[in-house]
């Protein structure tokens, strides 16, 4: 007889293949669900549950997708996956940022390749047809990585509807008086030759020339200084291409400020600081010959320390006793302090820089230089005039564009902004951050500190690519026309012919038949040439998209405003949360989002950002193709996502052995349930262990879900890991394998094992569904007696708190507990038993237990013969008294069918041979 043949082996071809060659799995399960509509197969079995709205922040379509882009768009997945599962209806409408200088430099490059100045309308079409190429590339992508949503109708901020209403929601805030055109200090791009916000700036180490520069005394209308010869104060700064610009020196009126005599000459600094000037400059000897207060200088008068003008005193409370001098430089065309404080005091605002960096006329000699040359030149003249008093490099955190990673300037322009103190815009929108649910906590404090101290948002840009800020100008007056009237016939025109219309029609073209200036009565007009700030586009997305109100494309999805949840990466503080909660709370009295989950950002595994130089870059798609979407899907849930993660192609591999531990689980347990039918067969009394392990996947259930809720992706994946190596397969799996192989086929304690591997496995792949979306796809369909319907349209089957409070009160979580514990002994003493050269297999040994009577208690409970399953050996001896474990070799037969050693295996013959069996192993074949 063939035993082999008479076990309940794992048929290979019922279960999932050992090696799961996701690569080629995958595409074929997508195919599978594009077929099918998977999305709309959800959204239609949810479609009277409540709604949970995740609001897409939209990515900018001028390249493929990155790990960063990757790893926003899987995190978002699993919560989109695991809310329906909770029972929400989820709508997903993907979007895309489709306007703004990301999109105008990758196609400027192109046309550069290719030597060719494009006109603004080559231009803005080249721009349209990237996009176009880009978004069908992303869109792939995103499908590849195994995110459901609404593909074939995203929202596109270039969509003629779409850019349509971004004209209105600038006409809204023109109605309600947030919108102004002035003269600011604006952080400008020379390289870009734009107008940036704060939210496009980051700040990264630079180094300056640090100057000290002396102005000489010309006018002391209070006479304080009349008894001092060779007067001067002194200034400091890191930027010397200002120099030209300056037009006074500012003092703090209530800091005590020093005439300090060094050989002939005077200096006036503040007293704080006089110590650290004088080791500056090198001072061996000087003496303080008076102090007074700085309210004593204002209007006074220095001479410029190149040009023949005066620098005038002035007075201010930002100047700090911190750095420098106490005297600050002021040039009101190039720092934000300075230009305000050049408008109290009545200073003008002389353009001295262009929009290329390059100072003009009105820097005098200096015309024609580039702003850094200046280092240089101007440094070089200070020191011919007997105005340098050092010079030296400083290193500092400086502000550089993000686009390009080149230094900004601060260079006042007349820009248009959005005022964030009218209408106590600024304290509503403080209150309504603490409404807000932010993850991490530390969220709320970053994003409340930028809207405290953020000045107006400057919405104007210098670009070509961009929904042009629809503002007419009298030809004659300069006078702009804020008209709602003007405003929507720009809006109807682009809602028919898009954003270009703006660009390439005559104001007459576009304005109603004799339309006169409300203020000025004009008949002739000039347009605005700027373009809105992207950011403008990104920010009014909520209320676009959310509103079916504002938008009807996306009415039968279900969105909602405000969004139920924004996530994005923790810059967005100062971008996309930033802007759309302006324009929420302008525009609809709050916030757009109920919660704000941020992720940190991807580095190599030595934690340096990634770069194609360093040769360090992890492209997903790549990754997908070589180790399968799931593998980075898990290394997604298994990263802590709040801190910037690192990521490599051995982290890839290695997180792949966590995920084989996991299929193996689901294989084993599907392996197990060959003809079974829960229909038939999970009416059956269930054996003790079986329905302990069953209340323990209830626990596991319970975990993760509220796992999810808190969006701890971590905490779901090594929950489910653990469980999978410790509870199932080194315990239970372990203890159950030899009645599932040996026993009877349709044997009660074969049925028991069944109906506990169906409910484990059901609850597992539920569990890991919003995860591994592929591997969860590839096992529910093989599930016997579950819907055919996709896995990712079923619930959780979370347990009620009575099956929780069941399960806690249960006396088999005291009785396994207590096993486990004695186990764990139990085998640390046998490997050093085993290690003296005994026996090589536990099942070669016998154990006499000795336990004390609680422990007994408990054990005494469980038929020997199953606890020597769970014990793994031979044959277990249970005793009163002391703890110990005496080990012996076991004196009984191996089983020739089960491999095992017990009491009552025999030999008996067997066709013809004589064979040891034991008594269950005679009953199953027969014998």
């Amino acid at each position: 007889m063939d035993l082999r043949s008479t076990l309940n082996l794992p048929d290979p071809n019922f279960t999932i293949p050992m090696k799961a060659d996701l690569p080629h799995l995958e595409p074929i399960i997508q195919a599978e669900w594009e077929a099918a509509g998977i999305y709309h197969v959800i959204q239609k079995s949810r479609a009277n549950a409540p709604t949970f709205v995740l609001h897409d922040g939209p990515p900018y379509t001028n390249s493929p997708i990155h790990i960063g882009t990757a790893l926003n768009k899987i995190l978002k997945d699993f919560v989109l996956k695991s809310r329906t599962m909770m029972g929400f209806r989820v709508p997903y409408v993907p979007g895309f940022d489709t306007h703004g200088l990301p999109i105008e430099q990758a196609v400027t490059k192109k046309f550069q390749e290719k030597k060719i100045t494009p006109t603004g309308t080559e231009l803005r079409k080249a721009c349209r047809d990237h996009v176009a190429e880009f978004i069908g590339v992303q869109t792939a992508q995103f499908k590849r990585l195994g995110v459901f949503g609404l593909w074939e109708r995203p929202y596109e901020t270039l969509d003629f509807k779409f850019e349509a209403e971004i004209v209105r929601v600038f006409r809204k805030l023109v109605e309600q008086g947030f919108v102004y055109r002035g003269l600011r200090p604006t952080l400008w791009s020379p390289t870009l030759k734009t107008a940036l916000a704060d939210t496009e700036i980051v700040y990264q180490d630079h180094v300056s020339k640090a100057i000290y520069v002396r102005f000489p005394l010309l006018e002391d209308p209070n006479r304080i200084l009349d008894k001092y010869d060779s007067v001067f104060t002194i200034i400091w700064t890191t930027t010397p291409w200002t120099i030209p610009s300056n037009l006074a020196v500012a003092f703090h009126p209530d800091f005590d400020y020093a005439v300090v005599g060094v050989g002939l000459d005077h200096y006036i600094v503040a007293l704080g600081l006089l110590e650290k000037v004088a080791n500056a400059l090198g001072w061996e000897h000087y003496e303080v010959k008076e102090t007074f207060l700085g309210i004593n200088f204002e209007g006074m008068k220095f001479r410029h320390p190149i040009f023949d003008r005066p620098s005038i005193a002035v007075h201010a409370e930002y100047v700090t006793i911190e750095d420098g001098t106490g005297v600050v430089h002021t040039a009101p065309s190039h720092g934000r302090d300075d230009f305000f404080t050049g408008q109290k005091y009545g200073l003008p605002v002389p353009n001295t820089v262009n929009e290329g960096g390059v100072l003009t006329e009105e820097a005098g000699e200096f015309a024609g230089l580039y702003y850094k040359q200046c280092d240089t030149v101007v440094v070089d003249r200070l020191r011919e005039l007997g105005m340098l008093l050092s010079v030296a490099d400083y290193s500092h955190s400086y502000p550089h564009a993000e686009r390009d990673g080149n230094p900004v300037i601060f260079r006042a322009t007349e820009q248009w902004f959005v005022s964030i103190d009218h209408d106590f815009l600024r304290t509503r929108m403080l209150d309504e951050i603490t409404k807000v649910d932010w993850i991490p906590k530390a969220g709320q404090s970053r994003i409340e500190a930028m809207v405290r101290y953020r000045p107006d948002w400057c919405v104007s840009r210098q670009r070509a690519w961009g929904v042009g800020i629809p503002v007419f100008y009298g030809k004659e007056s300069n006078e702009p026309v804020l008209d709602p009237v003007a405003i929507n016939a720009v809006a109807d025109l682009v809602e028919v012919f898009g954003s270009d219309v703006w660009f390439e029609r005559t104001p007459e073209e576009i304005l109603p038949l004799g339309y006169t200036h409300p203020v000025t009565g004009e008949t002739e007009f000039r347009k605005e040439t700027d373009t809105l700030d992207v950011w403008f586009d990104s920010g009014s997305t909520s209320l676009i998209v959310l509103d079916e109100k504002v938008h009807q494309e996306w009415v039968e999805e279900g969105l909602v405003w405000p969004a139920d949840l924004y996530l994005e990466g923790s810059d967005q503080h100062r971008g996309w949360f930033n802007t759309s909660l302006i324009l929420g709370t302008a525009l609809k009295g709050g916030a757009p989002y109920k919660q704000v989950l941020t992720h940190g950002f991807v580095t190599d595994s030595e934690g340096r950002k990634m770069s194609k130089r360093l040769g360090n870059v992890v492209d997903p798609v790549a990754a997908s193709a070589q180790y399968g979407a799931d593998i980075l899907r898990y290394w997604v849930a298994s990263v802590d996502y709040t801190t910037d993660m690192p990521c490599s192609d051995a982290l890839l591999k290695q997180l792949g052995e966590g995920y084989r531990t996991v299929r193996n689980t689901l294989r084993f347990l599907l392996g197990n349930l060959g003809g079974f039918d829960p229909a038939l067969h999970a009416a059956r009394n269930v054996m003790p262990l079986d329905e302990w392990v069953c209340e323990q996947v209830d626990l596991l259930v319970s975990e993760a879900v509220q796992n999810y809720q808190a969006y701890n992706f971590g905490g779901v994946i090594g929950a489910i890991h653990n469980f999978c190596a410790k509870e199932l397969s080194k315990f239970y799996l372990d203890a159950i394998k030899d009645r599932m192989y040996c026993a009877a086929d349709d044997s009660d304690e074969r049925r028991s094992g069944q109906v506990a591997c169906h409910y484990v496995l059901v609850s597992l792949i539920k569990l890991l569904a919003p995860i591994l979306v592929h591997t969860a796809e590839e096992t529910w369909k093989r599930v016997p007696g579950v819907s055919r319907e996709t896995i990712h349209a079923q619930v959780f089957g979370v347990p009620s708190e009575a099956r929780l409070a069941e399960i806690e009160a249960s006396d088999l979580q005291v009785l396994f507990a207590t096993l486990k514990g004695v186990r764990d002994e139990v085998f640390i003493r046998f490997e050093a038993w085993k290690s003296e050269g005994h026996v090589k297999d536990s099942q070669d040994a016998t154990v006499k237990l000795t336990v004390d009577v609680d422990v007994h208690r408990w054990l005494s409970q469980i038929e020997a013969y199953d606890l020597a399953n769970l014990f793994k050996m031979s044959w277990v001896e249970l005793h009163l008294g002391n703890f110990n474990a005496e080990f012996a070799v076991s004196t009984y037969l191996k089983c020739e069918r089960s491999r095992l050693r017990r009491p009552d295996v025999e030999e008996v013959e067997v066709d013809g041979a004589m064979i040891p069996l034991s008594k269950r192993d005679r009953a199953v074949i027969g014998v």
